[in-house]
C-alpha cells in the first residue's frame, strides 16, 4: 500500500501543505518543531483515524483555526487507487472519507491502510502497565482481523453496560445475579474470541520477535513473550469459553462486592522476557530500546507476510539514540523493505551513503516552520 499525496489544512503548524510522496523511501529532515512528525501523523490518521502523538484531536488543529483537514490518495493492490479524508472541527467531532463518502463508523477505517509506527514513544511499551502492551496487540490483531476489532468493540460495549448494573443495581442478589446473565453471555461470547485470537497471533510472532531481535542487537539473547490472562490460553474458542464462564462463576462475590468487572480480556498482560528475565523489572535503557525496535519490525514482518498489501512504515526521529552499528542495521532493514516508507530525523543521518534519492523510487524533503520543500 502506497500514499501518494497529501494535503494538510489547519493541522498542527501546516496551514496549507500539499506533498507528493515517493513510492519507497521519504526521509524528511528538519530541526525539533519544523513540523516533521506532523506530516507522518497525518499519515497515521489517514491509516487509523487517530494521532499516534496527540491523546485527543482538539489538540491537533492549528491554535489560529477551528478545524484541520487532512486529505490523502492511496494506491495498493486490494483496492488499486482510493481517497481518503479525515476532518474534525470544533463542536462537531471528526469524521472520516473514503472515495468523498462518509464512514458510518470510524473504525471501518481501521486495516484499509496497514501501518506500522516506530517512535521513541515505544518505550511506553516495555517499561509502563499492561494497558500499553494490550493497546499494542489490539492495534496489531485489528488491523489483520476487522472481525477481531469488531469483537473488542462489542465486549468493550458489553462490559461498560455490566459494570454500570453492577454498580446502580440496588435489589437483591438473587436479582441481581438473574439481570447479570444476558451480559455474561455476551462477555463469554467476544471475550472467548478475543483470547483465542490474541493467543493464536502471539504465538506466530513469536518467531518474528526472535529474528528481529537478533538481527537488530546482533546478541544472542533469546527474547520471548508470556500472554497472561484469566486461563491457560488456548487458541480454541469452545476451551476457553468453558474457562471463561467456570472463572465468572468463582468471582461472581467479588464483582458484586468491588461492583466491577473483574474477569475478562480487559485485564490481560503481555510479558516480555529476555532468556529467564523479566524485561520490565530488569532490562537496561538499551535492551528496553532494542526490544520495542524488535517488536516493531516483527509486526512490520508479520504484516509483510500476512497481508496482500504491504504496510506503510512510519519512523519518526529513532535514529538519535542508536549507535552507528544499529543505524546500519535499520538503515539496510528498511531499503530490503519492500513497501513504503517514512522517516523522519533532526540530526544528519548518512542517508546518502545507502540510497539514491532519484527522485522516482526515493526523495528527500526538509520541513521549516511548517513548510515543506522537495531536496534534489
Amino acid at each position: 500500500m502506497q500514499i501518494t499525496s497529501l494535503k494538510l489544512q489547519n493541522f498542527r503548524n501546516h496551514v496549507e501543505t500539499t506533498v507528493d510522496w515517493a513510492p519507497h523511501m521519504n526521509v524528511i529532515i528538519g530541526q525539533n518543531g519544523a513540523g516533521k512528525t506532523n506530516l507522518i501523523d497525518a499519515i497515521h490518521y489517514l491509516c487509523m483515524s487517530r494521532s499516534f502523538v496527540s491523546s485527543s484531536d482538539m489538540y491537533v488543529v492549528n491554535q489560529d483555526a477551528t478545524f484541520f483537514m487532512i486529505k490523502g490518495h492511496f494506491e495498493g493492490n486490494i483496492r488499486s487507487s482510493f481517497d481518503v479524508g479525515c476532518s474534525y472541527s470544533r463542536g462537531e467531532g471528526k469524521k472520516i472519507f473514503v472515495n468523498e463518502s462518509p464512514l458510518d463508523r470510524l473504525s471501518d477505517l481501521i486495516g484499509m491502510v496497514p501501518v506500522v509506527v516506530l517512535s521513541p514513544r515505544d518505550k511506553k511499551l516495555t517499561s509502563e502497565g499492561p494497558s500499553e502492551r494490550r493497546s499494542f496487540v489490539d492495534s496489531f490483531i485489528s488491523q489483520i482481523s476487522p472481525a477481531y476489532l469488531q469483537d473488542l468493540l462489542d465486549f468493550r460495549k458489553a462490559r461498560k453496560q455490566r459494570n454500570k448494573l453492577l454498580q446502580q443495581f440496588r435489589g437483591s442478589r438473587e436479582v441481581l445475579v438473574s439481570y447479570l446473565e444476558p451480559w455474561n453471555v455476551q462477555l463469554l461470547e467476544y471475550g472467548s474470541r478475543i483470547v483465542a485470537k490474541r493467543t493464536q497471533v502471539l504465538n506466530k510472532f513469536q518467531d518474528f520477535l526472535a529474528q528481529e531481535y537478533e538481527v537488530i542487537s546482533g546478541m544472542r539473547h533469546e527474547p520471548h513473550l508470556e500472554y497472561q490472562t484469566f486461563c491457560e490460553p488456548d487458541e480454541g474458542e469452545a476451551t476457553i469459553r468453558e474457562r471463561y464462564k467456570a472463572k465468572l462463576e468463582e468471582e461472581q462475590d467479588h464483582e458484586i462486592e468491588r461492583e466491577l468487572t473483574l474477569v475478562g480480556p480487559h485485564r490481560d498482560e503481555i510479558v516480555f522476557y529476555l532468556d529467564d528475565f523479566e524485561l520490565r523489572k530488569y532490562g537496561s535503557q538499551g535492551q528496553h530500546r532494542l526490544f520495542a525496535l524488535a517488536l516493531k519490525l516483527a509486526q512490520l514482518l508479520y504484516f509483510s507476510e500476512e497481508l496482500d498489501d504491504l504496510p506503510i512504515f512510519l519512523l519518526d526521529d529513532v535514529f538519535g539514540d542508536l549507535d552507528a552499528q544499529r543505524t546500519d542495521v535499520l538503515l539496510n532493514a528498511l531499503i530490503e523493505h519492500a513497501g513504503q516508507t517514512f522517516v523522519t530525523a533532526a540530526n544528519p543521518i548518512p542517508f546518502d551513503d545507502y540510497l539514491t534519492f532519484d527522485g522516482e523510487r526515493n526523495r528527500k524533503f526538509k520541513v521549516e516552520n511548517g513548510n515543506i520543500n522537495r531536496l534534489k
